[in-house]
């Protein structure tokens, strides 16, 4: 079993990084090497805007290659929810952003040739108990009458057609989601974006900001770069943005791991027995799955086993083992199977975990996605790179407050907490 990305593992990796010193002068720099800014980055440069990105580690290292490949449109939240706390108007436009973005992924795919396995698969909300089916379906009902029609719900029965599991109880069906190869998509953002000029370092983490007479001065380890504006694009990663005075973004981002295993290749029979409708899925616990088949046809199967703001080999490999004993739950037939990969990421929570793009101290930033980052950040790249261009009515995120996170500086303390709460909820509901 290897402890490293799928996504990772099966992409080529960027071969343009920069070899030579930071340094020089940029219209915009960019900060993260994600879909985020490598959108930003890639659309600021077909402009004719001089961009940098500076990536901490490697091209897709964070977020952007930890996840579970899922293109899920709609909010995190049950739509009422969202109306409720944001008003009608604004969730129908959240709920719209989501359904952009994914098209604009499926654009950019096409405009620039990345071969990644994009496919509009559809997604599956599963009621994993009888009495969450009531609650799944009146929120399904006012989708469907108030911002997408393209949904469907599913009785029981019309499950076996869909997911080679029967503990589920019925579920909604997105029909405009969409899946792909997250791994060979963020490297095609940085060949697309370097093709049209942007300059990206690898290996250089922003360590220090300095505000000068016209912009701003980063320093990393490689050298120092001069920017008119600054995009920070760190998502969950921003408390590692080392001594940089990150601090308001960090007091507002809760990190929280999310892990995932993949088993090795399903055969034909082992196919249609599990996933036969080849959509992606997520289940409706409060800590509960997601899940679809890979391009080379093996399981994926995620979720918060723990609640834990670390991801490395020691925590991937003890939530893979919680995640291997809900996999033989769901899927009793996939019990003994071989997992060949386990892995882990940091997701940025927001605390109403609707994500958040604007400005601060003068620097442009989106984050907080949430656990819907895949989907949303290539919009909120696109718009980034638009308020960077002085253009100010691409962003949909626009004018939300967004109030710090009481006696919270960055490291959440409170998640085991967190997990109880949420536990002792799926326990009761």
């Amino acid at each position: 079993m290897k402890f490293t990305s799928y996504w990772h593992d099966t992409a080529a990796p960027f071969a343009h990084g920069r070899a030579d010193p930071v340094e020089g002068k940029v219209d915009v720099a960019v900060i993260g090497g994600g879909f985020t800014g490598l959108n930003a980055a890639r659309k600021l440069a077909k402009e004719g805007v001089s961009v940098a990105v500076l990536e901490a580690r490697e091209v897709g290292s964070g977020g952007s290659g930890r996840n579970g490949g899922h293109l899920n449109n709609g909010v995190a939240h049950g739509y009422a929810e969202a109306k409720a706390h944001l008003g009608a108007e604004r969730a129908h436009a959240l709920y719209r952003a989501y359904d952009r973005s994914i098209d604009m992924i499926e654009d950019v795919i096409a405009d620039e040739g990345i071969e990644c396995d994009f496919r509009r698969a559809g997604k599956l909300k599963l009621a994993s108990k009888a009495s969450h089916v009531a609650g799944l379906r009146a929120n399904f009902e006012l989708i469907h009458r108030e911002v997408d029609a393209d949904t469907r719900w599913l009785e029981k029965s019309d499950l076996k057609d869909e997911v080679g599991a029967a503990g589920f109880h019925g579920g909604m069906l997105y029909e405009k989601a969409a899946m792909m190869h997250m791994g060979r998509y963020v490297a095609g953002l940085a060949e697309a974006a370097h093709r049209h000029g942007a300059l990206i370092w690898e290996h250089a983490p922003v360590e220090a900001r300095l505000r000068t007479a016209t912009g701003w001065e980063l320093q990393t380890p490689k050298g120092r770069i001069r920017a008119d504006r600054v995009i920070l694009a760190t998502g969950a990663y921003t408390g590692q943005v080392a001594r940089a005075p990150f601090g308001w973004f960090r007091r507002r981002i809760i990190s929280v791991g999310s892990f995932i295993i993949a088993t090795r290749p399903l055969d034909h029979d082992e196919v249609a027995a599990t996933m036969p409708g080849n959509r992606t899925c997520v289940t409706s616990m409060n800590i509960g799955n997601y899940f679809r088949l890979s391009p080379d046809n093996r399981l994926i199967f995620g979720g918060r086993a723990r609640f834990s703001a670390v991801s490395d080999q020691r925590s991937d490999a003890k939530s893979g083992e919680v995640l291997r004993e809900s996999l033989a739950r769901t899927f009793p037939h996939l019990a003994d199977i071989g997992i060949d990969y386990c892995w882990g990421g940091l997701v940025g929570m927001t605390k109403d975990r609707y994500p958040r793009a604007g400005m601060h101290d003068g620097i442009l930033y989106a984050m907080g996605y949430s656990g819907h980052g895949a989907q949303m950040s290539t919009l909120l790249g696109q718009s980034l790179a638009d308020m960077a261009m002085g253009r100010m009515d691409t962003n949909p995120l626009a004018g939300m407050a967004w109030p710090a996170i009481p006696a919270h500086s960055g490291k959440p303390w409170f998640l085991p907490l967190v997990g109880l709460w949420f536990g002792m909820k799926d326990r009761l509901s």
